[in-house]
Protein backbone atom coordinates (compact mmCIF):
# COMPACT_ATOMS: atom_id res chain seq x y z
CA UNK A 1 0.00 0.00 0.00
CA UNK A 2 1.02 3.62 -0.50
CA UNK A 3 1.17 4.36 3.24
CA UNK A 4 3.75 1.61 3.72
CA UNK A 5 5.73 2.74 0.68
CA UNK A 6 5.61 6.35 1.82
CA UNK A 7 6.97 5.33 5.22
CA UNK A 8 9.76 3.38 3.52
CA UNK A 9 10.62 6.26 1.18
CA UNK A 10 10.59 8.73 4.06
CA UNK A 11 12.86 6.49 6.09
CA UNK A 12 15.28 6.14 3.19
CA UNK A 13 15.36 9.89 2.69
CA UNK A 14 16.03 10.48 6.38
CA UNK A 15 19.00 8.12 6.21
CA UNK A 16 20.42 9.98 3.21
CA UNK A 17 19.91 13.36 4.87
CA UNK A 18 21.77 12.06 7.91
CA UNK A 19 24.56 10.85 5.61
CA UNK A 20 24.79 14.37 4.22
CA UNK A 21 24.84 15.84 7.72
CA UNK A 22 27.74 13.51 8.53
CA UNK A 23 29.56 14.73 5.38
CA UNK A 24 29.37 11.32 3.75
CA UNK A 25 30.21 11.76 0.07
CA UNK A 26 27.38 10.75 -2.23
CA UNK A 27 28.16 8.57 -5.22
CA UNK A 28 26.33 9.05 -8.53
CA UNK A 29 24.05 6.15 -7.64
CA UNK A 30 23.27 7.65 -4.23
CA UNK A 31 22.10 10.84 -5.92
CA UNK A 32 19.92 8.78 -8.25
CA UNK A 33 18.37 7.03 -5.25
CA UNK A 34 17.91 10.28 -3.32
CA UNK A 35 16.23 12.07 -6.23
CA UNK A 36 14.11 9.01 -7.02
CA UNK A 37 12.86 8.88 -3.43
CA UNK A 38 12.09 12.61 -3.51
CA UNK A 39 10.25 12.10 -6.81
CA UNK A 40 8.17 9.26 -5.37
CA UNK A 41 7.28 11.25 -2.24
CA UNK A 42 6.26 14.14 -4.52
CA UNK A 43 5.73 16.77 -1.86
CA UNK A 44 6.83 20.40 -1.48
CA UNK A 45 9.25 19.22 1.20
CA UNK A 46 10.80 16.48 -0.94
CA UNK A 47 11.07 18.95 -3.82
CA UNK A 48 12.93 21.36 -1.55
CA UNK A 49 15.26 18.59 -0.37
CA UNK A 50 15.94 17.47 -3.94
CA UNK A 51 16.64 21.04 -5.02
CA UNK A 52 19.00 21.61 -2.09
CA UNK A 53 20.90 18.36 -2.67
CA UNK A 54 21.25 19.15 -6.35
CA UNK A 55 22.45 22.70 -5.80
CA UNK A 56 24.98 21.58 -3.18
CA UNK A 57 26.29 18.93 -5.56
CA UNK A 58 26.73 21.46 -8.37
CA UNK A 59 28.47 23.93 -6.06
CA UNK A 60 30.94 21.19 -5.13
CA UNK A 61 31.55 20.49 -8.80
CA UNK A 62 30.03 17.02 -8.67
CA UNK A 63 28.66 15.64 -11.93
CA UNK A 64 25.11 14.36 -11.63
CA UNK A 65 24.03 11.56 -13.91
CA UNK A 66 21.34 12.04 -16.52
CA UNK A 67 19.16 9.58 -14.62
CA UNK A 68 19.36 11.60 -11.41
CA UNK A 69 18.60 14.82 -13.27
CA UNK A 70 15.58 13.21 -14.94
CA UNK A 71 14.07 12.41 -11.55
CA UNK A 72 14.65 16.03 -10.50
CA UNK A 73 12.96 17.31 -13.68
CA UNK A 74 10.00 14.97 -13.22
CA UNK A 75 9.59 16.05 -9.60
CA UNK A 76 9.64 19.72 -10.60
CA UNK A 77 6.93 19.01 -13.18
CA UNK A 78 4.83 17.14 -10.63
CA UNK A 79 5.15 20.14 -8.33
CA UNK A 80 3.98 22.42 -11.17
CA UNK A 81 7.35 24.13 -11.47
CA UNK A 82 7.95 24.05 -15.25
CA UNK A 83 10.53 26.86 -15.15
CA UNK A 84 12.60 24.90 -12.64
CA UNK A 85 12.12 21.74 -14.66
CA UNK A 86 13.36 23.52 -17.79
CA UNK A 87 16.36 24.91 -15.92
CA UNK A 88 17.39 21.43 -14.75
CA UNK A 89 16.65 19.86 -18.13
CA UNK A 90 18.79 22.42 -19.96
CA UNK A 91 21.82 21.22 -18.00
CA UNK A 92 21.43 17.55 -18.94
CA UNK A 93 24.21 16.34 -21.18
CA UNK A 94 23.02 14.36 -24.20
CA UNK A 95 19.25 14.55 -23.59
CA UNK A 96 18.44 12.04 -26.34
CA UNK A 97 17.01 9.26 -24.20
CA UNK A 98 13.36 8.24 -24.32
CA UNK A 99 12.88 9.67 -20.81
CA UNK A 100 14.40 13.03 -21.78
CA UNK A 101 12.28 13.13 -24.93
CA UNK A 102 9.09 12.73 -22.93
CA UNK A 103 10.15 15.06 -20.13
CA UNK A 104 10.88 17.72 -22.74
CA UNK A 105 7.36 17.29 -24.11
CA UNK A 106 5.88 17.66 -20.62
CA UNK A 107 7.92 20.81 -20.02
CA UNK A 108 6.44 22.28 -23.20
CA UNK A 109 2.94 21.20 -22.16
CA UNK A 110 3.17 22.82 -18.73
CA UNK A 111 4.87 25.92 -20.14
CA UNK A 112 2.16 26.34 -22.80
CA UNK A 113 4.79 26.30 -25.56
CA UNK A 114 2.31 24.64 -27.89
CA UNK A 115 3.64 25.65 -31.31
CA UNK A 116 7.15 24.58 -30.36
CA UNK A 117 5.65 21.36 -29.03
CA UNK A 118 4.02 20.56 -32.37
CA UNK A 119 7.32 21.31 -34.12
CA UNK A 120 9.11 18.79 -31.89
CA UNK A 121 6.59 16.10 -32.83
CA UNK A 122 6.83 17.09 -36.50
CA UNK A 123 10.63 16.84 -36.43
CA UNK A 124 10.34 13.45 -34.73
CA UNK A 125 8.18 12.03 -37.51
CA UNK A 126 10.42 13.45 -40.23
CA UNK A 127 13.60 12.34 -38.51
CA UNK A 128 12.35 8.79 -38.82
CA UNK A 129 12.87 8.98 -42.58
CA UNK A 130 16.63 8.70 -42.12
CA UNK A 131 18.15 5.48 -40.87
CA UNK A 132 21.06 7.49 -39.47
CA UNK A 133 18.84 9.39 -37.03
CA UNK A 134 17.71 7.65 -33.86
CA UNK A 135 13.95 7.88 -33.77
CA UNK A 136 12.25 9.40 -30.76
CA UNK A 137 9.67 7.35 -28.90
CA UNK A 138 6.79 8.96 -27.03
CA UNK A 139 4.68 7.70 -24.16
CA UNK A 140 1.00 7.34 -25.00
CA UNK A 141 0.24 8.92 -21.63
CA UNK A 142 2.30 11.99 -22.54
CA UNK A 143 0.69 12.29 -25.97
CA UNK A 144 -2.76 12.18 -24.36
CA UNK A 145 -1.73 15.17 -22.24
CA UNK A 146 -0.53 16.97 -25.36
CA UNK A 147 -3.88 16.43 -27.05
CA UNK A 148 -5.71 17.65 -23.96
CA UNK A 149 -3.62 20.81 -24.09
CA UNK A 150 -4.15 21.60 -27.78
CA UNK A 151 -7.77 20.49 -28.12
CA UNK A 152 -9.08 24.06 -27.88
CA UNK A 153 -6.84 25.28 -30.71
CA UNK A 154 -8.35 23.77 -33.89
CA UNK A 155 -5.30 24.30 -36.12
CA UNK A 156 -2.92 22.74 -33.60
CA UNK A 157 -5.33 19.92 -32.82
CA UNK A 158 -5.63 18.98 -36.49
CA UNK A 159 -1.85 19.00 -36.86
CA UNK A 160 -1.40 16.98 -33.68
CA UNK A 161 -3.87 14.31 -34.79
CA UNK A 162 -2.01 14.02 -38.09
CA UNK A 163 1.35 13.67 -36.33
CA UNK A 164 -0.11 11.30 -33.74
CA UNK A 165 -1.17 8.97 -36.54
CA UNK A 166 2.28 9.12 -38.14
CA UNK A 167 4.00 8.38 -34.83
CA UNK A 168 1.88 5.26 -34.40
CA UNK A 169 2.55 4.11 -37.96
CA UNK A 170 6.28 4.65 -37.44
CA UNK A 171 6.26 2.65 -34.20
CA UNK A 172 7.23 5.69 -32.16
CA UNK A 173 4.64 5.32 -29.40
CA UNK A 174 5.01 3.22 -26.27
CA UNK A 175 2.33 2.21 -23.79
CA UNK A 176 4.75 2.72 -20.91
CA UNK A 177 3.88 5.67 -18.69
CA UNK A 178 6.46 8.34 -17.91
CA UNK A 179 6.67 7.00 -14.37
CA UNK A 180 7.34 3.48 -15.66
CA UNK A 181 10.08 4.79 -17.95
CA UNK A 182 11.66 6.75 -15.11
CA UNK A 183 11.64 3.84 -12.68
CA UNK A 184 12.79 1.21 -15.16
CA UNK A 185 15.90 -0.58 -13.88
CA UNK A 186 18.78 -0.28 -16.37
CA UNK A 187 19.96 -3.55 -17.91
CA UNK A 188 23.42 -3.39 -16.33
CA UNK A 189 21.91 -3.02 -12.86
CA UNK A 190 19.65 -5.99 -13.52
CA UNK A 191 22.65 -8.08 -14.53
CA UNK A 192 24.42 -7.18 -11.30
CA UNK A 193 21.33 -8.13 -9.34
CA UNK A 194 21.20 -11.40 -11.23
CA UNK A 195 24.78 -12.16 -10.27
CA UNK A 196 24.02 -11.34 -6.66
CA UNK A 197 20.97 -13.57 -6.68
CA UNK A 198 22.90 -16.42 -8.25
CA UNK A 199 25.60 -16.30 -5.63
CA UNK A 200 23.77 -18.13 -2.87
CA UNK A 201 26.73 -20.24 -1.75
CA UNK A 202 29.66 -18.88 0.23
CA UNK A 203 32.91 -19.08 -1.72
CA UNK A 204 34.83 -19.67 1.50
CA UNK A 205 32.73 -22.25 3.35
CA UNK A 206 30.63 -23.62 0.46
CA UNK A 207 27.61 -23.33 2.76
CA UNK A 208 24.46 -21.44 1.81
CA UNK A 209 25.27 -17.76 2.30
CA UNK A 210 22.61 -17.30 4.97
CA UNK A 211 24.13 -20.10 7.08
CA UNK A 212 27.66 -18.91 6.42
CA UNK A 213 26.88 -15.38 7.57
CA UNK A 214 25.25 -16.64 10.75
CA UNK A 215 28.28 -18.84 11.41
CA UNK A 216 30.58 -15.85 11.07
Amino acid sequence: TWSWLKTSFTGALEVMIEMKNQDVKFSKDTYVLAFAVCYKLNSPESFKICTTLREEALIKGEVLSRRASCFAVALALNQNQPAKALSIFSQIMKPESIICTNLNIMIHVQSNMLKALIEILKDATEGNLSRFVKKHVFSEEVLVKVREKVKHVPALLAKFDELYGKLHVNGQVTTYSLDALLCHTPRDVKSHMGLLNKRTVSRRTFQPLSQSLWAE
